[in-house]
């Protein structure tokens, strides 16, 4: 027990410093998914410390670990109802409610019907697929007749995206910001009641041993994003799986360059993959947001067979409001430039995904 206590305090150390190094390497990223999980293990060891407690050092490895616990409780804290943040009510100006829903529906994954039926059920007025193929594609073509405005980039190597609304599509674009095969959506929408907004809809690749080496795509990729939201006057949505963290560094580099704001702060992490595993649940499809956009709920659904729950939100437009716009952090001169080079060396990365994937 005294070993396996001493192995888990080193490894917890480990694992809490690696995401320190600014290394774009998956091995040194990938960690700061488990942010969660490594908290709680870090509680158990502590505990398991006391049960233990053969050697009067116990305490320095004991502190060590309450060291550590504080740490990533600081950050963790935030993405829950114990860190303050005001709510705001909805005034008579403010436009109708509306509802997304934004879904990684894993492209292997041949539970259509079950999909199918969760749109049909919540009624979104816009949802957002990715990993969504011809096959998909074909499979919501009944959806079409309620949502009669689309757009899509069909793909076959996971990173297909498809759009459907109920609201009237003013203009829509898809940018490629670092490659030509990872697509990003930007949708002008304008609204039944006056009101208009932009949805950004993002996936990009993530670091892992079996996909992209370094993070650079996905940094250089996010950070494109946040750049063209900046110059966007009017109300801005960017939602999607962004194979990121909302405490990782480039995610608050993006969210300080594109002047947006985590509505997961003060409200819940709101963990989406893996859907089959509980325990080891990551919250990796984000959102971010405006200060004109108001969110009332932002959940998960339940899973219809993919590896991530899909993303629901309630949200409604209002005019400008001074007490949201506190919340919104902008960027350091030395973080612009932090940010401008991630994006020259995400569009430099030589990502190495095949033009058609097959399930492993």
């Amino acid at each position: 027990m005294w070993s396996t206590y001493l192995f888990l305090t080193m490894l917890l150390v480990l694992l809490t410093v690696l995401p320190k190094i600014q290394n774009p390497h998956w091995i040194f990223r990938v960690p700061e998914f488990g942010k969660i999980q490594i908290t709680y293990c870090i509680l158990g060891t502590i505990i398991l410390g006391f049960l233990v407690g053969r050697s009067e050092n116990i305490w320095y490895s004991q502190a060590l670990l309450g060291v550590l616990f504080i740490h990533h409780g600081v950050t963790l804290v935030k993405y829950t109802p114990l860190y303050p943040v005001k709510k705001y009510q909805r005034r008579n100006r403010s436009s109708k409610k509306l509802h997304f829903i934004s879904a990684n529906v894993y492209q292997f994954n041949k539970e259509y019907n079950r999909f199918i039926n969760l749109i049909e059920t919540c009624k979104p007025d816009v949802f957002l697929t990715m990993e969504s193929n011809g096959d998909w594609e074909k499979a919501m073509r009944p959806l079409e007749k309620n949502y009669m405005y689309q757009h899509k980039v069909t793909l076959e190597n996971t990173y297909g995206m498809h759009f459907y609304s109920k609201i009237k599509i003013k203009e829509a674009q898809t940018h490629y910001f670092v490659a030509d095969d990872i697509p990003s959506f930007e949708i002008h929408l304008q609204t039944e009641d006056g009101f208009s907004f932009v949805f950004f809809g993002v996936h990009p690749p993530p670091p892992s041993p079996t996909e992209e080496e370094t993070s650079k795509e996905r940094d250089g990729d996010l950070l494109s994003t946040a750049k063209r939201v900046k110059d966007i006057k009017e109300p801005v949505i960017v939602v999607g799986d962004f194979n990121n963290v909302a405490w990782s560094k480039s995610s608050i580099l993006f969210r300080k360059t594109s002047h947006l704001i985590d509505p997961r702060i003060g409200r819940s992490f709101v963990s989406t993959f893996h859907a089959k595993y509980r325990l080891l649940r990551f919250p990796i499809d984000l959102m971010f947001h405006s200060e004109d956009i108001f969110i009332e709920e932002l959940k998960t659904l339940e899973n219809f067979g993919s590896d991530h729950l899909p993303v629901y939100c309630e949200f409604f437009i209002d005019h400008h409001n001074e007490e949201q716009e506190q919340l919104v952090e902008e960027a350091s001169q030395e973080e612009i430039q932090e940010a401008e080079e991630m994006i020259r060396e995400g569009k430099e990365e030589d990502g190495e995904r095949d033009t058609i994937v097959t399930e492993d």
